[in-house]
C-alpha cells in the first residue's frame, strides 16, 4: 500500500514539474524566439493530404500580424485563412528574417520579404506590403486588399499652439461671417424702409417724428443679437414681422455659435499648426522621418514636387537620427519626443485609435494599396486577385477592417471639428429672406390701403395718391428741413 501511494505521489509531482516547465518556456518566448530560429511558425491550418502547401512570409506589425499566446493573429492572418478556405490550400507562415519589407541594398540585392520571394525562400508575402513600380518589376502583386496613402502622425500636446487673438471667430467660417454681416445690414435697412412706408408706424410724415431712423434700426438689430430689448418698439404689423423673424434668426444663430464654440474648445484639430506637408517643412520644432528602406522613403526620393524633395533631403542628411527601423519604434518616438512620423495613413489611423494623445494630420498624399506579393509568372497571382475581389464584394474585407481598427478613444470624434459653413445655416438664411419679403409686402399693402381711402376723400386716383405718399415718406428729411427753415424765418 505504501509503495502504491509513493508511486502515485511521484507521478503527480512529475506532471506538475513538466507543466511548470512548459509554462515557463512559453513566457520566455512570447515573441516567438524559437520560431525565428527555426524560421517557420506552424499555423492552425497545417498541411493536408491532397492540398498544395504554400510558404508565406510576413512581418510582425500591429494589427496585421501579432503574436498572442505563441500563435499568430491579426488582419493578414485572418485574410490568409479566408483565402486558404476559398482556394483550398494549406500554408506555413514564417516571419521575415531581417525585419524589412523589401528594398534594394547597396550590393544590388533585395532585402526583406521581396528578397525572400526572389530567393524562393517563400512562395507569397501576405503583409502590409505597398505595391510600387520597383517591386512590381521583380515580383507580381495581386489586387490591393487595403487602400492607404502617406500621412503625418503627431502628438497632440507637441503640436498644439496658443489660441490666436481672434480665436472667438473660429466657430464660423469667413464665408459665414460675411453672410451674417450682410444679413444684419439688409435686415436693418428693411426695418428702416418698412417703418417709413407703413402708415401704421408713421401716419403723418409732416407732423410726426419717425423713430426708426437708420441708426436706430442698426441699434435695434444689434440689441436682438445680444438678446436685449431696445427701443423704438415696432407698432405696425409689417415692422413686427421683420422684427420677429430677425429675433428667430438671432436665437438660432447664437445657439449654433455657442455649440460650435464649445466643440472647438474641447477639440485639438483647430490648434494643429501642421496641417500639410508644407507646414511640416516650414516649422522648426519637430523632427520628422519615416521607416528606413520603406516605399515611403523612396516616394519622396523619386518625387518631383519641391516640397517632397525638401522632405527627402532633410531625411537623407539626418538619416541616422530621423529614420526608424520599425513601426512600433516610430509610434514610441512620436509619443516620447518632438518627432513627427511620415508613413502609411492607415497604420497611423490605428495608432491614433489606440493612443488617444496621437493624431494624424488632415493631408494624405500618394494614394497606394497593400497587395499580396508572389513570384513572377506564378499561377497563384490571378487566383489570389480574384479571391481578394470576392472578399471585397462580400464585405469581408470591411468586416476585418472594422474588427482590427476598433478605437479605444471615447472622444475621437471631437478631433474632426471644422468651422460652420454657410450651407449649414442655409435654411435659417432662407427663413430670414422670406420674413423680410413678407414685411416689405405688408408695408406696401398698408400704404396701399391708406392711399385708397385717401383717394376717395380728395377725389384722386389711387395710384397718384400712393405715389405722393411714397415720395413724401422717402423725402421726409428734405421736407422737414424746409419746414424748419420756414418756421425759423417766420419766427425771425
Amino acid at each position: 500500500m505504501d509503495k502504491g501511494l509513493r508511486f502515485v505521489f511521484c507521478v503527480v509531482t512529475t506532471m506538475l514539474l513538466l507543466r511548470e516547465s512548459s509554462q515557463t518556456g512559453e513566457k520566455n518566448d512570447p515573441k516567438m524566439v524559437a520560431a525565428s530560429k527555426s524560421g517557420f511558425v506552424t499555423d492552425s491550418r497545417g498541411p493536408e493530404e491532397g492540398l498544395p502547401t504554400l510558404t508565406v512570409t510576413t512581418i510582425l506589425e500591429d494589427p496585421y500580424v501579432m503574436v498572442r499566446s505563441a500563435e499568430l493573429e491579426g488582419y493578414c492572418i485572418d485574410l490568409l485563412k479566408a483565402l486558404a478556405a476559398m482556394l483550398h490550400f494549406s500554408y506555413k507562415v514564417k516571419v521575415v528574417g531581417d525585419g524589412q519589407y523589401g528594398a534594394v541594398s547597396s550590393n544590388g540585392n533585395w532585402t526583406g520579404m521581396i528578397g525572400e520571394i526572389l530567393r524562393q525562400e517563400a512562395d507569397i508575402a501576405v503583409a502590409p506590403l505597398t505595391v510600387t513600380s520597383a517591386r512590381e518589376e521583380v515580383v507580381s502583386f495581386t489586387t490591393p486588399f487595403l487602400q492607404t496613402g502617406i500621412g503625418i502622425l503627431l502628438r497632440k500636446d507637441t503640436v498644439s499652439q496658443e489660441m490666436s487673438f481672434f480665436h472667438f471667430l473660429a466657430p464660423f467660417s469667413k464665408e459665414t461671417w460675411t453672410g451674417l454681416l450682410f444679413a444684419y445690414v439688409l435686415t436693418c435697412f428693411c426695418l428702416f424702409l418698412v417703418a417709413r412706408l407703413s402708415p401704421c408706424e408713421w401716419n403723418e410724415p409732416k407732423n410726426e417724428e419717425n423713430h426708426f431712423t437708420f441708426l436706430n434700426s442698426l441699434w435695434f438689430g444689434a440689441g436682438a443679437l445680444a438678446l436685449q430689448g431696445v427701443t423704438p418698439r415696432p407698432k405696425a404689423l409689417s415692422v413686427r414681422v421683420i422684427a420677429a423673424v430677425w429675433w428667430l434668426f438671432t436665437i438660432a444663430l447664437l445657439a449654433a455659435y455657442i455649440a460650435n464654440f464649445t466643440a472647438l474648445l474641447s477639440s485639438g484639430s483647430e490648434q494643429l499648426p501642421v496641417q500639410t506637408f508644407e507646414d511640416l517643412v516650414k516649422q522648426r520644432k519637430l523632427e520628422f522621418g519615416t521607416l528606413a528602406g520603406s516605399s515611403t522613403f523612396y516616394f519622396f526620393k523619386n518625387s518631383k514636387n519641391p516640397i517632397h524633395q525638401m522632405i527627402y533631403e532633410y531625411m537623407d542628411k539626418r538619416r541616422d537620427y530621423v529614420l526608424v527601423k520599425t513601426y512600433q519604434e516610430a509610434v514610441q518616438r512620436v509619443m516620447e519626443s518632438n518627432y513627427a512620423f511620415i508613413g502609411e495613413s492607415i497604420s497611423q489611423d490605428l495608432a491614433a485609435a489606440r493612443h488617444c494623445n496621437l493624431i494624424r494630420a488632415p493631408e494624405v498624399i500618394g494614394a497606394r494599396g497593400f497587395g499580396i506579393a508572389t513570384t513572377q509568372a506564378s499561377l497563384w497571382t490571378k487566383k489570389l486577385s480574384v479571391a481578394v475581389l470576392k472578399l471585397r464584394e462580400s464585405g469581408d474585407l470591411d468586416y476585418l477592417r472594422n474588427k482590427w481598427w476598433e478605437t479605444s478613444c471615447l472622444h475621437k470624434s471631437r478631433d474632426r471639428w471644422s468651422p460652420l459653413q454657410p450651407q449649414a445655416l442655409g435654411g435659417l438664411f432662407l427663413t430670414l429672406a422670406i420674413g423680410l419679403a413678407l414685411g416689405v409686402i405688408a408695408a406696401v399693402v398698408e400704404l396701399s390701403n391708406k392711399s385708397r381711402h385717401a383717394a376717395g376723400h380728395v377725389k384722386k386716383s389711387c395710384c397718384s395718391v400712393f405715389t405722393e405718399e411714397m415720395c413724401t415718406r422717402l423725402r421726409i428729411k428734405e421736407n422737414t428741413r424746409q419746414s424748419q427753415e420756414t418756421s425759423g424765418r417766420a419766427n425771425a
